[in-house]
């Protein structure tokens, strides 16, 4: 059975999401969900395990060996995303059944528990798989899912954040796709690491050139990197609270991991140098994604429309990781990509608690909620921290090691820049703060009491989470420093 893990990774939610439809009774389909999701996890840890122990695992489907057949490969890079989506996507299922009974009717519970397990497979898949064909069959199962668990909530304007990331999903998609055509037609094969090993040959051609060009737009635009990021502010901000805990958890980091494989193990990274100034392009866009999300979420009235913008914002910062072309900046991206999961998931569940009790996502609502929702409220504030850098928190961490590699780059203004964002998001969480603890109330809410311990359960899991790692890091730096020295490996030198 352990040989079979990659593929369980992702046949066990795949099969399992048309089997809801089947089950029919929503409370019996949310506990089915959450063990699927479980046995996922477990998965993901025996994954882990054996990477660890015995190195890269190459699991080919059907027994035909790559390039031939489909390939899936486990490395120390997407085991820890595996990982990471996986608990994710646990933990906030166990809030699922108690948020959506007063998010949406019940004759939506199962669809979106079907749509839910759905995404959760598209984005194993594109983890798990090393086939270039496949990770966009699994990015389009993925967003498909997604735009239905947005669209099923019931304000009206879930509808149109639903479309509207539908187009934007789609050109992305469109250039993806384009992009791998291309790179087939230059190299005759669909296999990543085959493509590694035949694109050097064809490298200066116009169409190598055209279809990395696709591929990145592409990828750029499913992860929102500014200015790309119109579609996630909505989307967040009307999609059901659960749905937007899972995608600002999980989305956005399988799509930066689809960035990195692209940059690191297709085309390489003396390639990504010598060919295109993709280091000042990542290094200006993350740094500009950073300042005009903060400043766009200083001025939001809607609580989930203002993180969203800040998730906008973190992903700059990860960007900007990876713009600065070392092992350590490298390192510094993919630890922010768990801490960010952590802190997003922890904020999200909390303002769902919220939602469920007050029934309203609008920033004057939550006026005098810190004394009548202490423990929800709390979870908020830290995860608000955790944004800024506290130390003690995960986002410190994160900051830490960018801040490291910037200074050892010879970045020092850039370091500079990224510690004077840190006072943008200081404005933005104590607004916050202000409406919850400082705020007179705005509506009645004498009968308001705190969220339900189905709910609070996960989001206190969540902000415990986020000092644990704070202050142990040896599972997050660790995973990340052999991943990147492990991609490093691969062509050597420096981005």
């Amino acid at each position: 059975m352990t040989t079979h893990l990659p593929i369980l990774q992702v046949i066990i939610p795949l099969l399992a999401a048309p089997f809801c439809i089947f089950l029919r009774i929503p409370r019996l389909v949310g506990i089915f969900a959450i063990l699927v999701s479980a046995a996922a996890f477990l998965v993901s840890c025996g994954l882990l395990q054996q990477v660890i122990t015995a190195g890269t695992i190459s699991y080919k489907l059907g027994g035909w060996p790559a390039p031939w057949g489909i390939e899936y490969r486990i490395d120390i890079l997407n085991v820890y995303l595996l990982l990471l989506v996986s608990a994710m996507s646990t933990i906030v299922l166990v809030a699922a059944q108690t948020s959506i009974k007063k998010e949406l009717p019940e004759d939506r519970h199962v669809f979106f528990y079907t749509s839910f397990l759905l995404c959760l497979t598209g984005l194993l898949g594109i983890l798990a798989t090393a086939d270039a064909f496949n990770v966009f069959v699994f990015l389009e199962i993925s967003a498909l899912s997604t735009y239905t668990m947005i669209a099923l909530g019931t304000d009206r304007r879930a509808l149109t954040a639903s479309y509207q990331y539908l187009i934007m999903g789609t050109i992305g998609a469109t250039f993806i796709i384009i992009g791998v055509g291309l790179m087939y037609m230059m190299t005759g094969t669909l296999n990543m690491y085959d493509l590694a090993e035949r694109l050097p040959e064809v490298n200066t051609s116009r169409t190598v050139l055209s279809a990395f060009g696709f591929f990145i737009v592409g990828v750029c635009l499913k992860l929102a990197l500014f200015p790309l990021h119109l579609w996630l502010p909505n989307a967040y901000a009307f999609a059901p609270s659960i749905a937007t805990a899972f995608l600002a958890a999980t989305a956005t980091k399988v799509a930066v991991y689809l960035l990195i494989r692209l940059v690191f193990s297709i085309f390489g990274i003396e390639f990504v140098v010598t060919v295109l100034p993709m280091q000042e392009i990542f290094m200006v866009l993350g740094l500009a994604g950073i300042f005009a999300a903060s400043v766009s979420a200083i001025y939001q009235l809607n609580i989930k429309r203002l993180f969203a913008y800040s998730s906008v914002a973190q992903i700059g910062y990860m960007i900007l990781g990876l713009a600065i072309g070392t092992k350590l900046g490298l390192v510094a991206t993919l630890v922010h990509m768990f801490n960010h999961a952590l802190m997003k998931a922890a904020v999200f569940l909390a303002i769902g608690g919220a939602v469920y009790r007050i029934h309203s996502a609008q920033l004057i609502h939550f006026a005098g909620l810190g004394r009548k929702m202490p423990l929800t409220m709390a979870a908020i504030v830290i995860g608000g921290l955790s944004l800024i850098g506290v130390p003690l928190t995960v986002g410190f961490v994160s900051k830490w090691y960018l801040v490291l590699a910037l200074l050892e780059n010879g970045w020092w203004p850039v370091a500079i820049l990224v510690l004077m964002s840190s006072l943008l998001a200081v404005m933005y969480v104590w607004r916050t703060v202000e409406w919850i603890y400082f705020t007179p109330p705005r509506i009645n809410i004498d009968d308001v009491t705190e969220a339900p311990l189905s709910q609070l359960i996960p989001i206190w899991i969540l902000v415990l989470a986020n000092i644990y790692f704070g202050l142990n890091t040896s599972l997050t730096v660790g995973l990340s420093k052999m991943a990147a020295e492990s991609l490093y490996g691969i062509f050597g030198g420096v981005l």
